[in-house]
């Protein structure tokens, strides 16, 4: 009977102080009425007693039926950590667009690729600390015995519950959020004059004309409703016949406005005497590069205007 003493042992280690001998009673009690039963058939052998505790599962495995670990998470809280989380790491990108383009706007080099680098290394540490706070908190509550989503999952009525649709109904958070801090970054572009020293303009080597700012500053009140429509997609989470026929309104403008802004001449001006630009493009090669991108970038809201109106019909159909 050794080896039993030495297997009930082992699961003794892995549970609570408290519960030791009482689960050790139970657990040798399960044990030794099998051994009796085997034990009618002739004598016991230690492979056989062996065999009865293999078949009984490791201790650690045995110790949690005793005694369940309690998850870091609550089960009923995954969904509502996964959205507090989306949503925390969507706003920290936001905010991280806006500080990387102010500072990359506000530097003489204005280099793209440590533009880059900036909303990367600062959104990766955000991040990782917001996972840490996030994670710690719900740890707390689920520690406790008490899920953030009790009292939730107990008021729900069947009544309440969102209309059956297709998949593509449910808005994406993170469609939501790379919209916002799009929109904020053309913000910061356009209106760069209002927040930037006299001596950081004189810096840059090329800016937009006269002619495409002031284009630029005329479409911002169509950003600005844009991030209004964001704000509503986010609460709602689900396409609607109206916020479907409000973002065909506004791709529609985006699209019309990106093709006028590609052929009105001149987009750019240079701030140097020199022909070349780092010495690698000039500034007609620049203009006629962010000409053909201005077009093929208004190929994308294009899309979503046949996209948004072609499922605007078929939720209107129903």
């Amino acid at each position: 009977m050794e080896l039993v003493d030495r297997y009930i042992a082992a699961v003794q280690r892995e549970l609570p102080e408290n519960k030791r001998q009482e689960i050790g009673r139970e657990l040798k009690a399960n044990i030794c009425d099998q051994l009796d039963a085997l034990s009618e058939q002739g004598e016991l052998t230690e492979s056989q007693i062996a065999a009865v505790l293999k078949q009984m599962g490791h201790p650690c495995k045995v110790a949690q039926q005793f005694v369940p670990s309690v998850p870091i998470i609550a089960s009923e809280d995954i969904p509502l950590f996964k959205h507090t989380l989306f949503m925390v790491l969507g706003v920290l990108f936001v905010l991280q667009i806006v500080g990387g383009t102010t500072q990359w706007l506000g530097s003489t080099e204005g280099n793209l690729f440590g533009f880059i680098k900036h909303i990367i290394s600062g959104f990766i540490g955000d991040a990782s600390l917001a996972i840490t706070a996030i994670g710690l908190s719900f740890w707390s509550f689920s520690a406790q015995g008490k899920p953030i989503s009790g009292s939730n999952c107990q008021k729900w009525q069947p009544q309440n519950l969102p209309k059956v649709g297709p998949g593509w109904q449910h808005i994406s958070l993170s469609d939501v959020f790379t919209d916002l801090a799009t929109y904020l970054f053309l913000l910061l572009v356009i209106w760069c004059s209002m927040w930037m020293s006299s001596e950081q303009l004189a810096a840059r080597t090329v800016i937009f004309s006269a002619n495409a700012q002031q284009l630029l500053q005329w479409f911002s009140p169509i950003i600005l409703l844009s991030m209004g429509n964001s704000l509503w997609q986010l609460r709602r989470r689900v396409w609607t016949t109206e916020l479907l026929l409000a973002n065909v309104g506004i791709n529609l403008a985006y699209a019309l406005f990106l093709v006028v802004l590609a052929f009105s001449s001149p987009l750019l001006q240079s701030q140097v005497q020199s022909a070349e630009l780092q010495g690698r493009f000039t500034l007609l090669q620049l203009e006629q590069w962010l000409s053909h991108s201005l077009v093929i970038a208004a190929m994308f809201p294009g899309y979503e205007v046949i996209r948004d109106g072609l499922r605007w019909r078929k939720l209107a159909q129903q």
